[in-house]
């Protein structure tokens, strides 16, 4: 026998449930919903607690002196006040509600337009998959990383949580959710995060031993691929150094924190790559060993994505405890936060509960669970990698050119490498114009696009142009803005030149 199906098999056994034939295992209707209950009840509070980190700290850990608050009320606080911090909570919602709109057999369309369409402003993978959605790009497509430069960024992983949470024990169920909705956004390492993080939130549904849940999830990622290696390094130095969490975050930072494709992250200690993010997550939940404070603590210290990394955590970790345990602490408040609606969603914690359970239901119902009065029979699965992709294959970059200007006519640049990016805005924060510049871009003298620009924040694109996987060589760049006009500015902020290989040093 395989040794996945011993591992579930002799779970099966030690809660004296089914037998090895009947590749099922049985969990109480209360139980179920509570663990949901958990799972959703966990994330709000990890995002909530590390809201204030959020990227304060880049590449660094943060320091154990520095407090972070917490107390009765602060959840209400700050879902009434901070709306927009709660991402990782309307981002899953948006699919949540179409599923309870349209069945879970609604088709990636109807999730992509209610993304795209929703009210609330984005960025990064979300952004650059918004936009082209909106441009007629529908998924794959709009998270494939040539047409999105932030295809390995964090933002499927904060998102991931429901398809998880409504496929108990079925990592490879939620793993299709992911494929169809993971693909709307990201691709390669960043959909990666998303599947893997959903299959520990299934697997937290059977098992409470969390080294297992991570080692069976990980079997969800291709090996070839480098989020699992990363994920496979932080395991072996838990190994290493059980005791210690920083010296698993040292080994962390001096082999997998070099970000070379999000173009905020290059060249810069900001890191929002969804592959050294998820190592975080895993930290946490492993040296803080079903701890709900140590967990909380760990995850949030690491630094960067700082508030997504312990809500994903606290999901997990909710949902292996069960609403119930989830400690008194950490739930001071969370009763009156649980009636209110998340901001651009008709969806309060307290309906996500019931719905939650009801899709959870369905799904094990759809994919051969059996349902009696008291008791579900869920079906057995051994977790199967998704397939592999990679993105930036040979792609590196080399070089920045710092520009700093507005584009009023015309911008020409030249560059010896494979591809760039032009960074820049024609958004200010929350602007609703409803203006949008159009731009030539030609590549040695040939039209590669017309690009639409538009001036409103929800709807802008993330970048002003980008091409990769141009031949090596020298390359000639002329940007014309066909449209200037009074009171709207298209700026350049800088570019970024990419190669196949780092620049070597000279002496």
């Amino acid at each position: 026998m395989h040794k996945t199906a011993v591992f579930f098999v002799c779970l099966l056994f030690a809660c004296g449930v089914v037998t090895a034939q009947q590749k099922k295992y049985s969990i109480s209707k209360l139980a179920l919903k509570d663990k949901i209950k958990g799972g959703w009840a966990g994330q709000t509070i990890g995002v909530t607690y590390g809201g204030p980190m959020e990227f304060r700290y880049c590449g660094t850990m943060i320091n154990a002196y520095q407090p972070i608050p917490w107390y009765d009320g602060y959840v209400k606080k700050t879902m009434l006040e901070s709306p927009g911090l709660y991402d990782d909570l309307y981002m899953d919602l948006t699919f949540v509600e179409v599923f309870e709109k349209e069945g879970l057999d609604a088709p990636v369309a109807s999730h992509a337009k209610a993304f795209a369409n929703a009210g609330y402003a984005l960025w990064h993978a979300n952004q650059a998959a918004r936009y082209n959605i909106l441009q007629g790009i529908m998924p794959p497509q709009s998270g494939y990383w040539e047409n999105n430069p932030h295809a390995d960024c964090i933002d499927y992983q904060i998102e991931s949580d429901f398809a998880g949470l409504m496929s108990p024990g079925m990592p490879n169920v939620a793993a299709k959710i992911s494929d169809k909705i993971g693909h709307i956004m990201n691709y390669g390492d960043g959909y990666y995060g998303g599947v893997f993080l959903g299959s520990c939130y299934t697997l937290a549904f059977v098992s409470s031993d969390i080294p297992q849940i991570i080692n069976e999830a990980l079997k969800t990622i291709p090996s070839q691929s480098k989020y699992y290696q990363c994920i496979s390094d932080v395991i072996r130095w838990h190994k290493a150094y059980p005791t210690d969490w920083t010296k698993t975050w040292f080994e962390l930072q001096k082999k997998w924190a070099q970000d070379i494709g999000c173009p905020d992250g290059v060249f810069a200690p900001f890191n929002i790559d969804a592959t050294i993010n998820s190592a975080y997550v895993v930290i946490g939940l492993l040296y803080g060993n079903g701890d709900f404070s140590k967990t909380m603590d760990i995850t949030t210290r690491c630094g960067q994505d700082a508030d997504c990394n312990p809500s994903s955590a606290g999901g997990i970790l909710g949902t292996i405890l069960g609403y119930n345990k989830i400690p008194d602490y950490w739930k001071k408040g969370l009763k009156d936060a649980e009636q209110i609606d998340f901001k651009y969603t008709s969806t309060s914690l307290a309906d996500v509960y019931e719905i939650g359970y009801k899709h959870a239901l369905q799904n094990i119902a759809k994919n051969g669970g059996d349902i009696s009065k008291d008791v579900i029979s869920l079906p057995y699965e051994a977790p199967k990698a998704v397939k592999l992709e990679q993105s930036f294959g040979d792609a590196y970059p080399i070089s920045q050119q710092f520009v700093n200007k507005a584009l009023e006519g015309e911008y020409n640049f030249d560059f010896t490498g494979t591809g760039f990016v032009v960074k820049g805005e024609t958004a200010r924060w929350n602007s609703t114009s409803q203006y949008v510049f159009e731009l030539e871009v030609y590549i040695d003298n040939q039209l590669f696009e017309k690009a639409k620009l538009p001036v409103a924040y929800t709807t802008r694109r993330h970048e002003l142009t980008w091409k990769y996987k141009l031949p090596l060589g020298k390359h000639l760049v002329r940007l014309k803005l066909l449209n200037p006009v009074a009171g709207e500015q298209c700026r350049i902020s800088d570019i970024l030149i990419y190669g196949t290989k780092p620049v070597q040093k000279t002496k």
